[in-house]
């Protein structure tokens, strides 16, 4: 039975030692969005004086959003690394409060994926646009894929 694009993307992840680090979870996938949750952390905190998040970490959160939804989109089991991640940071992102992104995978060609992420924070009924980004990843295909890594993906696990 293929795995859901949820599962591959938590299984994916599970790979990434900085996702748990950071806390980062898939909180849905599909193939129109995919949704992850950084909570927020003393860990990432920038300026310590008013608590805003550092924007490094948003850049992960972002990049990682991007990612994990082409490899969750892709057939196959194919690794793409970054090429590009253009990003613009609208406010800061009000302390105590997790942050959420929501990527998309936009086009895939024969050589590149190109996605768009937003990171947003949610109060109530409200929904605060903290950054936005474009980012494309290189496809590399199947082949270049480590077996080992595709054995994870397939049967859950971490490395």
């Amino acid at each position: 039975m293929p795995l859901s694009m949820k599962t591959r993307a938590e299984r994916f992840v599970a790979t990434l030692r900085h996702c748990q680090v950071l806390g980062l979870t898939v909180e849905s996938a599909n193939d129109e969005l995919l949704t992850m949750r950084l909570p927020y952390s003393q860990q990432i905190v920038g300026n310590p004086a008013t608590g805003v998040v550092h924007g490094g970490s948003l850049t992960t959160l972002m990049d990682t959003a991007c990612g994990t939804a082409v490899f969750a989109m892709l057939p196959g089991f194919e690794l793409c690394p970054t090429l590009d991640l253009r990003m613009d940071y609208m406010q800061a992102a009000t302390p105590d409060i997790d942050l959420w992104a929501e990527a998309r995978v936009t086009r895939i060609a024969s050589s590149v994926v190109f996605t768009q992420c937003e990171v947003i924070q949610r109060r109530a009924e409200e929904r605060d646009l903290i950054a936005r980004c474009a980012a494309t990843f290189m496809r590399i295909g199947e082949n270049m894929t480590p077996p080992e890594f595709r054995a994870l993906i397939e049967q859950g696990g971490s490395q």
